[in-house]
């Protein structure tokens, strides 16, 4: 079976083609470094592979933008839409639902082994959803949390997993100051954070 894999880590790379030449059963046909690049290997394939393996971080592009791309891509050629793993050491779990919620049939933390990288595989291919159990602990606990704020709370939480300051929150959502600060004391009360690297972690 054929793999797209779309990283721009050349070392990191070459592991997950080394794992898979292993098995025997899967091969990495196509590699990309961005999702121009990606989109262009899906337009001239004569095939879509049978997985596509996805990095988040890509230089300048945003990983999440691939998966309605491809939706978007497989409904005007009327061809099915292969299988995303997304394969990522990015652990933001608004990120990871976005991910799920946009199509990815799984999630695996860049940290996993070789085992678990061919359990994620085979499981997507039997076309359940994998996520592994780091990030599977990752989203109930970010569940848990977001579930206390309202959404202006939640929209500078982000902010400030953005590393943006407080006057750049200020100017993002149109809102004075002091109105940051509140939103910040009550989103520390409800989560039992002290520092803005505390709020980063969860």
């Amino acid at each position: 079976m054929e793999v797209l894999l779309i990283d721009d880590h050349p070392m990191l790379n070459a592991g997950i083609i080394s794992i898979l030449k292993q098995t025997r059963l899967f091969k990495v046909c196509a590699q990309a470094q961005s999702l121009k690049e990606a989109m262009y290997i899906l337009e001239k394939a004569n095939a879509l592979p049978s997985l596509i393996i996805l990095d988040l971080l890509l230089g300048e592009d945003n990983g999440l933008d691939f998966l309605p791309m491809l939706k978007d891509f497989c409904q005007n050629k009327k061809i099915p839409k292969p299988p995303v793993l997304v394969c990522s050491a990015l652990g933001d779990v608004f990120k990871i639902q976005t991910a799920l919620k946009s199509g990815a049939a799984g999630f695996l933390s860049k940290t996993g082994g070789r085992e678990e990288l061919l359990k994620a595989i085979d499981t997507i291919l039997e076309g359940r959803t994998y996520i592994s159990d780091e990030v599977n602990l990752k989203l109930k606990k970010g569940s848990s949390v977001y579930a206390r704020f309202t959404k202006r709370e939640m929209e500078v939480f982000e902010l400030i997993k953005g590393n943006k300051t407080n006057k750049q929150i200020a100017e993002a959502l149109s809102i004075n100051l002091r109105t940051v600060e509140n939103h910040i004391s009550k989103i520390y009360f409800k989560t039992g954070s002290s520092s803005r690297e505390e709020l980063r972690k969860l």
